[in-house]
């Protein structure tokens, strides 16, 4: 154990150095936090090939990853369901799923593979860059696994961080009551923490309708990884397959049960929920740790066409649902 902490310690303490910078960032300009995360880490990318640290750094960007994706279940319940309706649940869950399959199968009109339209498809439909991180912890792996992942993570946050400023203008104009607003804020910007700065800018009703439909998605990562697991595995031909069930998909849904029978106490829930979101930001920063910036050149315009096709995609899809149901 001694010398795991030993092997593990200055990378994994380089990444969350990293990490607390952003949140600084974040804390006092604003700035997103998982974007400056990934931005801080890759001129430390020389770090990830140092034999002092990129033992650490590896373990930050993958066990710290699914340690942080387990504990965001401390923040969702079956509770949501009934609170958000059926008819609107409806309309979020079945925009999640066509995103996320039009992501797949339009990748290769984009000249990607479709592991790469289930990454943006999914960071799109679902949660941004902790979605990104969850989906490409079972995805094949290759020579470009990392820079395709932190660009995903870097282009989703910018598209959320637009879509906090215009959609809320877009929601007004379409003449959408606070429920509305809250209902397609919350269905259709990709992170939790835009989708709040988002819907309280409008009102604190849509605010907490907002950040309630965002949890809603949130809960839509575990069975979508789990999915996800099982069609990559059966598809793999060579090398280790992925397991059928992810361990953090397990911890995920235990502590969903957990927190529907109220058995979390709301400080113990507050605390593993900081808990998550330092795990994520570390992971993001390694993330960021391993990427090369000449690699992440080579991804080209058309990945950036396709994840802003898709945000668009889901945000129309989202807007139709609404006015439908509330005619």
């Amino acid at each position: 154990m001694t010398d795991k902490l030993r092997a593990i310690g200055p990378g994994l303490l380089m990444a969350g150095l990293v990490a607390m910078a952003a949140q600084f960032l974040s804390d006092h300009y604003g700035a997103p936090a998982m974007l400056m995360a990934i931005l801080l880490g890759i001129p430390f990318q020389f770090l990830s090939t140092e034999p002092r640290t990129s033992a650490g750094i590896q373990f930050a960007s993958r066990m710290v990853l699914r340690i942080g994706v387990a504990l965001l279940g401390v923040r969702v319940s079956i509770d949501l369901f009934a609170n958000i309706g059926p008819a609107f649940a409806a309309v979020i869950a079945v925009s999640v799923v066509a995103t996320i399959f039009a992501g797949i199968f339009s990748a290769s009109v984009f000249g990607r593979d479709r592991a790469f339209g289930f990454l943006a498809g999914g960071a799109v439909a679902i949660c941004g860059a902790s979605a990104a991180l969850a989906i490409a912890a079972f995805l094949p792996k290759h020579d470009k696994s990392e820079t395709d992942l932190t660009f995903v993570v870097v282009t989703v946050t910018v598209a959320s961080t637009i879509a906090m400023i215009l959609y809320p203008i877009l929601a007004t104009a379409m003449g959408m009551d606070v429920n509305q607003a809250g209902i397609f804020l919350g269905g259709t910007i990709h992170d939790v923490a835009q989708v709040v700065g988002a819907g309280f800018s409008m009102s604190d009703e849509t605010g907490d309708v907002a950040t309630l439909v965002k949890l809603f998605r949130v809960t839509m990562l575990a069975p979508v990884v789990f999915i996800g697991a099982l069609f990559f595995r059966s598809s793999a031909q060579h090398g280790v397959r992925p397991p059928l069930l992810p361990g953090f998909v397990l911890g995920f849904f235990a502590l969903v049960l957990l927190n529907s029978l109220h058995d979390i106490p709301p400080i113990v829930g507050d605390g593993l929920g900081q808990i998550s979101r330092a795990c994520l930001l570390t992971a993001v920063a390694a993330v960021g740790m391993k990427t090369s910036v000449q690699e992440l050149r080579k991804v080209g315009g058309t990945s950036v066409a396709m994840i802003g096709a898709l945000t668009v995609f889901l945000a129309a899809l989202v807007a139709a649902g609404i006015f439908l149901f509330s005619a």
